[in-house]
This record gives C-alpha cells, sequence and structure tokens, in this order.
C-alpha cells in the first residue's frame, strides 16, 4: 500500500508530511506505519517504516532525526545526524539534507517554517508540553538560528480532538492555575469530566507567539482507526501498545 502524507499549503515547497498509518510493514496493534522505535513492534519491521519515510522524505535514513520524547521544553538545534537520540520534544535547523520529525498518538505534531530565511522545526506538544511552552520554545530556537518571527509558519498535525479528550478536575486546575483565560478550551462532560480542546490551546499559543499564521489540519487521532495511531483509543480497548505516527519537515 501507498504511503498516504497529509501536506499543507502553508508549508510549500518546503519537503514536509504528517504521515498517517497507511502503507507500513507493521502488524496487529502496530498495523500500517508504525515509525516508533520505542515500542513492542519488531525493531526491524520499525526499520523498514523508517525507511520509506526517509525515502519519501529525499533523505538517507540517518538523516530522519527523531527524538527520545519526554513531554519537555528543550529544543536541540541540529547540524547532522546523531547516534544516541536526546531527551528533548523539539529540533530547529537551517541544515539542508536533514529531516526533522516528531512522533505522536493524540499529541499535537507541529511542524514550523521560516521559507524565506531556511530555518524550520519540529515539536511535540501534548498537553504539558504546550502548556509549559514547548511551542514558543521552538519558535525562539528559530529566532536564534536567523528566522523572522513574523515569518514563521506553524501547522499542527493530527491530534486528539475535544470530543473524545475527556479530562479529570485536576486537568483543568493546573490550566487554571496559569490563567482563567484557559478555560475556554474546555466544554462539560460526564459528571466531573470535562473535555479539553488541546489543538485549539495549541492554535492560541502560536497566535500569542507572534508567528506569520498558524493552523490545525483538522484530523483527530482517536476517531479515525483506519488512518490514525491513538494512545487513548488503544488504552480504551485494553490493547497492550500503540503504534506511533511520525511528522517530518526538510528543507
Amino acid at each position: 500500500m501507498t504511503l498516504e502524507i497529509l501536506t499543507s499549503e502553508s508549508l510549500s515547497p518546503l519537503r514536509h508530511g504528517f504521515f498517517t498509518r497507511r502503507g507500513g510493514a507493521s502488524s496487529g496493534v502496530f498495523a500500517g506505519l508504525n515509525c516508533g522505535q520505542g515500542s513492542s513492534d519488531q525493531t526491524e519491521i520499525v526499520a523498514i517504516n523508517r525507511t520509506r519515510v526517509a525515502q519519501a522524505m529525499g533523505v538517507t535514513p540517518d538523516n530522519l532525526l527523531s527524538l527520545h520524547q519526554v513531554h519537555s521544553t528543550t529544543v536541540m538545534t541540529v547540524t547532522g545526524p546523531f547516534a544516541d537520540k536526546p531527551r528533548a520534544d523539539a529540533m530547529v535547523t537551517r541544515q539542508p539534507g536533514l529531516a526533522l520529525s516528531v512522533l505522536t498518538a493524540d499529541c499535537q505534531p507541529v511542524l514550523f517554517a521560516d521559507r524565506h530565511n531556511g530555518v524550520i522545526g519540529a515539536a511535540h506538544a501534548g498537553w504539558r508540553g504546550a502548556l509549559d511552552g514547548i511551542l514558543e520554545a521552538t519558535i525562539d530556537a528559530m529566532c536564534d538560528l536567523g528566522a523572522n518571527r513574523s515569518g514563521i509558519t506553524a501547522v499542527i498535525g493530527p491530534s486528539i480532538s475535544q470530543s473524545a479528550y475527556e479530562v479529570g478536575p485536576e486537568f483543568f486546575d493546573d490550566f487554571m492555575a496559569e490563567t482563567p483565560e484557559n478555560a475556554r478550551f474546555f466544554a462539560s462532560g460526564t459528571g466531573d469530566k470535562m473535555q479539553f480542546d488541546l489543538p485549539a490551546f495549541g492554535l492560541s499559543r502560536l497566535r500569542g507567539a507572534g508567528i506569520a499564521s498558524a493552523e490545525w489540519t483538522r484530523h483527530c487521532t482517536y476517531s479515525d482507526p483506519e488512518r490514525f495511531f491513538s494512545y487513548r483509543r488503544a488504552t480504551h480497548a485494553k490493547e497492550a501498545d500503540y503504534g506511533r505516527l511520525i511528522a517530518a519537515i526538510a528543507l
């Protein structure tokens, strides 16, 4: 099966894509394009999947860069491939020939570009990272490389949508502790539960950072099992593990 790659006009003509699970070699709960080296999928099969992504991005497998993601605000500035994956949640570069990638399964994959100044970035932004400032930190790191804040475009890829993201009162309290204005990202749920709008929160943080434009592809990972992996859906189904989607961008 051919790879399915979601792209955005906002990032064109740069090579980029939010890859769905279609077109991969994995099977079982990982069926499709599982690119998670930290999953319990077969190592050699994940390597095949990642090679297919690298080919689609026009880079060697070694130049398809990934991180050991830890829900932090740490951003790596990269100039070449690395042997050991650093513990971080975003990367930026101005080096051609490198594809920056992030892995997700409900969290936000965010791709950034200042096409005029030749600086790109990729960030993994779950609720914790987004609340703590990973998106702003990525933009700051791009500016340190010569990007112009008002020239940066950001696109949020497939993420869990509000209708599928039920949270408890403690979660809500974490956001209220930052500012009462965050209440607008929550809707009433069952009992004391609430529904959190992660993509809307991400867009708000991006737009508040003063960049040129920010958008979401409007794909929900939870509600479309044929195309996307979802940690929350796998948990609800009591599955032993789950696949990871990959998003990547290159100069």
